[in-house]
């Protein structure tokens, strides 16, 4: 009797390792990466209000590379990269490429005293209602898109960044 229940035991915990395995293979192979924006293509445009209540539109930045990032402060690796972005930013400007750091989801209350405690001097465009990183299709956070001066994503990053890959 001890011997069937083991084995039903053993069986049913293979079939869940089988089954978590072909959900995993089939979400990274077999789908569409929810939509996500993928390189070659033309960036969205957005409309959106950074801290000091300024307009930042995307296609504003034409003729310039743009280093458009997706993050929240919740988000530990967001958190790590964001000095290196700051120690980069002015080197990138003079590179004719601009950093746009777009907060999702968050009060303008946290995002502040996260860029006060940091001292990030980029643009922070706020994306309060999630429909620029819908637009995008973003999963996970940080996700970072390099987009060239005609508005086409050359190439799509996701996870944190170092501050060596951060270096041109």
């Amino acid at each position: 009797m001890k011997q069937k229940r083991r084995l039903l035991i053993r069986s049913t915990i293979l079939l869940i390792i089988v089954v978590a395995l072909g959900y995993t293979f089939y979400q990274n192979f077999f789908t569409d990466q929810n939509g996500m924006v993928k390189v070659g293509e033309k960036a969205p445009d957005f409309v959106l209000k950074d801290l000091n209540d300024q307009t930042i539109r995307l296609s504003d930045y034409r003729g310039k590379g743009v280093f458009l990032n997706f993050w929240g402060t919740y988000c530990p690796p967001c958190e790590k990269e964001m000095p290196y972005m700051e120690n980069q930013y002015e080197r990138f400007k003079e590179l004719g490429v601009e950093i746009l750091a777009v907060n999702v989801n968050e009060p303008e209350l946290t995002v502040s005293k996260f860029v006060e405690r940091h001292k990030l001097s980029f643009p922070i465009p706020m994306d309060s209602s999630g429909t620029v990183m819908d637009a995008y299709g973003i999963s996970p956070l940080p996700t970072t898109f390099l987009i060239d001066e005609n508005g086409i994503v050359i190439q799509r990053l996701t996870g944190g960044m170092t501050e060596v890959y951060l270096i041109i």
